[in-house]
């Protein structure tokens, strides 16, 4: 299907990186406070903004010294009105918030020069209610409409993609697809899967990306596992020719229940070595995928071992 501002097509010489779980770093090893899980607020308090900027540099580093480009994101999974209003932010700042946090983005960047060969920007989208506790599953015009406030910001700071990422509604996923499309942006659609290796709301990951294809006639740029570990999605990747819809997995550090970690209180960044080999292991059985980062619990430690593991089976070269 045509798309307005299509984001890229796989490319054997173009691997990307994503950043990995900032919320969970910023919170437990940095002490800073997250407020309904949200990281755009700290970008108003200046040593926060300072510790958050080295965070990204790390990140950009392991990018640029893999030779990865870079699918930048991280400050707008809660800058939704619902959300942005328990914050306390009116429509209008929580719209001048997101905007904001772009433009940070598009600074980190810039400090690397040529050093990165390419830079892509992503908006990310958060589902309407708590990702792990979803309640009622939207309908899908009730996310159209919801989503699309925040959609039509992200399409004025001119992002390369928005990204929709924890979703286990598919009804809600497809609202956020279509009210892309009419924002005339590319869409990506991320799912998290629980212990069972199916989506809390009981679909399984082929079922789940089926409906959604059929009722956005194929429209999302990709498909995405997120908030996962390798014991919990390994099952769901069953083979076949709806896996080559699938270009990025970006784990949970730990194999441990979301709402256990959530409740740690404590950063659990499990074994960054391990972790890197089980992603190779995903790049040889799936060579679509070709964007890599992570989720909960990962750092820049974790994104270089994933780096490095891909880039491994890709390429043939032996990380550093």
């Amino acid at each position: 299907m045509t798309r307005a501002n299509a984001f890229p097509p796989c490319r054997p010489d173009r691997l990307y990186l994503t950043e990995g779980g900032i919320e969970t770093e910023i919170m437990y090893k940095w002490g800073f406070d997250l407020p309904h899980f949200a990281m755009f607020p700290l970008l108003e308090q200046p040593q926060a903004r300072d510790v958050i900027a080295d965070m990204y540099r790390r990140y950009l580093a392991v990018a640029a010294r893999r030779g990865m480009w870079a699918l930048i994101g991280g400050f707008d999974y809660r800058a939704s009105p619902d959300w942005g209003q328990r914050l306390g932010y009116s429509r209008e700042g929580l719209r001048d918030a997101n905007l904001q946090s772009i433009d940070f983005l598009r600074d980190r960047v810039r400090e690397f020069g040529t050093d990165l060969p390419g830079a892509l920007f992503v908006g990310y989208v958060g589902p309407r209610g708590d990702a792990y506790r979803p309640g009622r599953q939207l309908e899908v015009e009730e996310a159209r409409d919801y989503h699309a406030v925040q959609l039509a910001t992200l399409r004025e700071a001119q992002v390369d993609l928005a990204w929709a990422v924890t979703f286990s509604s598919p009804s809600e996923a497809i609202g956020v697809v279509e009210a892309g499309r009419e924002a005339g942006l590319p869409v990506a659609v991320s799912l998290s899967l629980d212990g069972t290796s199916h989506l809390n709301s009981g679909a399984s990951l082929e079922a789940a990306i089926a409906q959604i294809e059929e009722a956005t006639a194929g429209y999302p740029a990709f498909y995405s596992i997120n908030c996962s570990h390798p014991l919990e999605f390994a099952p769901a990747l069953t083979g076949g020719a709806w896996m080559d819809r699938i270009r990025c997995i970006r784990p949970n550090a730990a194999a441990m229940d979301k709402i256990a970690l959530c409740k740690l209180g404590r950063l659990e960044e499990g074994n960054p070595e391990e972790l890197g080999d089980q992603m190779g292991d995903v790049a040889r059985r799936f060579p679509a995928m070709d964007i890599w980062g992570g989720c909960c619990g990962t750092s820049h430690i974790h994104l270089d071992r994933i780096a490095g593991a891909a880039l491994r089976v890709r390429t043939g070269a032996v990380p550093a």
